[in-house]
């Protein structure tokens, strides 16, 4: 038998009391993460900035206006389109795009209620505990 108790025999637990609360999933935290990982490349925030510059769908050549490959565009687009931020109608041989403003408001709205810090918090702080 062993007299001797190693480390991982031995599991200590912090009172209950002390144990930090985890964040809990609140509505709208699925929808932001994939809107967010949606406009998380810099193309397709370019492509959202082109769409809203036209004020109007844009029925014309998006590739040439934003110097990458057809092919590129075609797969940002379709990410966009996805999660409803863009909207693709067919008009005859091509497809006409806009945004999709309910979405984009959505999006605003659910970054605008993420918790803020307390505004006295200062990295300081965290390093007097």
């Amino acid at each position: 038998m062993n007299d001797k108790t190693s480390c991982e025999s031995v599991a200590l637990k912090p009172p209950t009391d002390q144990l930090p609360t985890a964040p809990m999933l609140v509505a709208g935290d699925e929808d932001l993460a994939s809107l967010a990982k949606a406009i998380a490349h810099p193309a397709r925030i370019l492509i959202l900035r082109l769409l809203a510059s036209r004020k109007a769908c844009i029925c014309g050549d998006i590739v040439s206006e934003l110097l990458l490959a057809q092919s590129t565009v075609s797969e940002h687009l379709r990410i966009l389109k996805t999660v409803g931020l863009v909207i693709g109608e067919v008009d005859g041989p091509r497809v006409c795009y806009c945004i999709n403003v309910d979405t984009l408001g959505q999006l605003k709205t659910l970054v605008r209620d993420l918790p803020c810090p307390d505004t006295t918090y200062s990295p300081e702080k965290c390093q007097e505990d």
